[in-house]
């Protein structure tokens, strides 16, 4: 029985081709106007970033780099951490994190639960200070530890080019017409954007931040008060806009009982940027399908205190 033959599906198989989620009620008065996002935590890790690290543990492993001998390491501030580790039970090989101290509880457990090993980082150095220990790590014991590095790893932002961009295109029978996504490694970004424009380059691009390097918004990077990542580069956007914590977080309540979606504060801040675009287009009077990446779900996040504010 060959491997198409096999019932069910393996974890890694399971890695892409989410689904594309219209939210209409927050859209609700905007005519002409449609807003829809890839729900990224149908990945079985839970996250967008499913995607990146099963492309850069591929790229290691045919390029000699991760062996049967060696400890994958990578630092994260998440979501990247916990798809490793899943993929480090699922595959076989040793996983080492350096991750914030004060990344959520939940968080927290999911890695350990997987069986990877952390050095937990100064919180007030956010995933800067997780990069370095990293480093540090790397750097002492080369040959004990393959450093995949997202930050600076071409496949990361190559898994969305070959893998999310094609998908929005085709559950948007190509008339996508804005497209918006948070900056953290920026490869999510970096890689649809450069995707969609091959296909359409009148397609608008638009990045999103948050407007504080002091923000609440975790897995995403103010960047001009950050080490910026080597992937990223500021030329690819049309156009950047910045989202407030306190404004993701609304949008993250409004989602769950307006929409019935449970979803991260980076994915409530790509909607709330993205609902701003789509107000623009609908006052012009001009038709767009804005889309939009949601990297999780609220699973990771339901300690935030904020949920319980009225």
């Amino acid at each position: 029985m060959t491997k198409s033959e096999q019932p069910g599906s393996s974890v890694t198989e399971r890695i892409g081709n989410t689904p594309l989620v219209r939210l209409d009620r927050i859209t609700g008065g905007l005519r002409g106007v449609t807003l829809a996002a890839k729900a990224e935590w149908a990945n079985p890790g839970g996250s967008v970033k499913d995607r990146a690290a099963y492309a850069m543990v591929r790229d290691a492993q045919a390029r000699g780099l991760l062996t049967p001998d060696k400890i994958l390491l990578d630092a994260t501030s998440g979501n990247t951490g916990i798809a490793l580790a899943m993929l480090g039970a699922a595959m076989g090989f040793r996983v080492h994190l350096a991750m914030p101290a004060n990344v959520s509880p939940e968080r927290k457990r999911i890695v350990r639960a997987y069986g990877a090993a952390v050095d937990w980082t100064d919180p007030d150095l956010g995933s800067d200070g997780a990069i370095l220990r990293a480093r540090e790590l790397a750097g002492d014991d080369p040959e004990r530890f393959c450093y995949v590095d997202q930050y600076s790893n071409d496949a990361n932002w190559l898994a969305h080019y070959h893998g999310t961009g094609p998908e929005i295109w085709r559950q948007t029978g190509g008339r996508v017409t804005h497209f918006i996504a948070g900056l953290g490694t920026s490869g999510t970004f970096m890689g649809i954007t450069r995707r969609l424009k091959e296909l359409n380059p009148g397609i608008q691009t638009i990045s999103m931040q948050p407007d504080s390097p002091f923000h609440g918004l975790e897995g995403l990077k103010y960047m001009s008060a950050s080490m910026v990542p080597a992937i990223y580069n500021p030329h690819v956007a049309d156009r950047q806009v910045t989202i407030a914590t306190e404004a993701a977080y609304a949008m993250a309540k409004r989602l769950a009982r307006e929409e019935g979606l449970l979803v991260g504060v980076s994915a409530a801040a790509a909607v709330e940027a993205s609902l701003r675009i789509a107000q623009e287009e609908a006052a012009a009077a001009r038709a767009a399908v804005v889309v939009t990446v949601l990297p999780d779900g609220a699973e990771k996040y339901l300690s935030e205190r904020f949920w319980e504010e009225v």
